[in-house]
């Protein structure tokens, strides 16, 4: 991989509020060219103050004591698999090229059921329990719109489920899933560090698709271009004072396309401090919308990805474990199976079973 980013990436800017034929298209050629869109945040999206005051919640757990937060760590058996607080350097996302793990925190929050939380909660978070379960709602129903533009673009048939077929195999009322609501904060360092240390390691995401909200003057979100190269995405490409929410395609979408969508990797880094400035502290929420446990890595009823084959679309099937190559459900594993695998590899957690 190349070490030097270019200059800052130009992802397109959709809006899906009206959503269209042409916004199909849009926002599917956006996916398959980049693996990463912005969608405009209007009536459809989530609103600015809601996002506002995730952040709020956010910034107050992390300055919490040490003590606070441990009290709901990821290593607890109360916590669950894949939930709980993960402290600075648990998480290595790159571990072939990493010398020691992120530097950053996280707070993984899973799914909610009737608007409590399915795993126990740090005091700094217990006050705003049905905000961030309201929060989680409203990044999933984005999530399905989302991808209801994509399944209409790929052109499903109806009788194979349409412009649902994604939906579907998202729908809450079928069974639980590994989605992830992750607030993450990444300290400033007083120096630079080594070269190989890094704030989020390269890495694709594991599920369907990802909402990224950032902060204004926190950069560091950089991903890797068709040509080898890292470039720098930016936190606001607009104008607009309500910013655009990042989207980004994960394994299970790029695989259930044949790697036609594409799981970009990404990483996040240390940016170069303005001149006379020093770094500072970054904040972030990213929501892992997941298929439900149970479904299968199986490709889509599309004529476009029955037509598309590449070499990013065969290392996608080695990555979640595809069987025999002939599309059969059978061969395939299920959305639970390859993020236990994907977990595996990158916690050094021997009782992480599923999220």
């Amino acid at each position: 991989m190349a070490a030097v980013a270019t200059s800052s990436t130009d992802l397109p800017v959709i809006d899906i509020s009206s959503p269209s034929p042409e916004t199909a298209r849009d926002i599917l050629d956006a996916a398959s060219t980049f693996g990463f869109v912005f969608v405009k945040n209007h009536d459809i999206g989530v609103p600015p103050a809601d996002i506002q005051a995730m952040f709020d919640l956010s910034r107050t757990f992390f300055q919490s004591p040490t003590e606070v937060k441990a009290t709901c760590s990821i290593n607890s058996s109360t916590s669950g698999k894949n939930r709980g607080w993960l402290s600075m350097h648990t998480e290595t996302l790159d571990p072939a090229h990493q010398q020691r793990g992120d530097f950053k925190e996280a707070f993984n929050i899973g799914e909610f059921s009737s608007g409590k939380a399915n795993q126990p909660l740090p005091a700094p978070l217990v006050e705003g329990e049905y905000r961030i379960s309201q929060f989680i709602d409203q990044c999933h129903d984005l999530c399905n719109k989302i991808m209801d533009l994509f399944a209409a673009g790929l052109e499903i048939p109806s009788a194979e489920g349409g412009d649902k077929w994604f939906s579907d195999r998202h729908d809450k009322t079928k069974g639980p899933s590994g989605s992830i609501l992750r607030l993450l904060y990444y300290p400033s360092v007083p120096s630079p560090p080594e070269q190989t240390d890094i704030r989020a390691g390269a890495h694709s995401d594991y599920g369907s698709v990802t909402l990224l909200f950032q902060l204004p003057s926190q950069p560091g979100l950089e991903i890797l271009t068709t040509s080898n190269e890292w470039a720098p995405v930016p936190v606001n490409p607009t104008s607009d004072p309500n910013p655009p929410i990042l989207v980004n395609i994960g394994d299970a979408l790029s695989y259930w396309t044949n790697g036609l969508l594409r799981s970009t990797v990404h990483r996040v880094i240390f940016p170069q401090p303005e001149e006379g400035k020093s770094s500072e502290d970054r904040y972030s929420i990213a929501y892992f919308c997941h298929p439900l446990d149970e479904a299968r890595l199986v490709p889509v009823p599309s004529e476009k990805v029955k037509g598309f084959h590449s070499a990013e679309g065969e290392n996608q099937k080695r990555k979640v474990g595809y069987g025999g190559g002939t599309g059969d459900a059978d061969e395939a594993i299920t959305a639970r199976d390859h993020l236990n695998r994907r977990l595996a590899a990158t916690y050094d957690l021997s009782d992480v079973k599923a999220e």
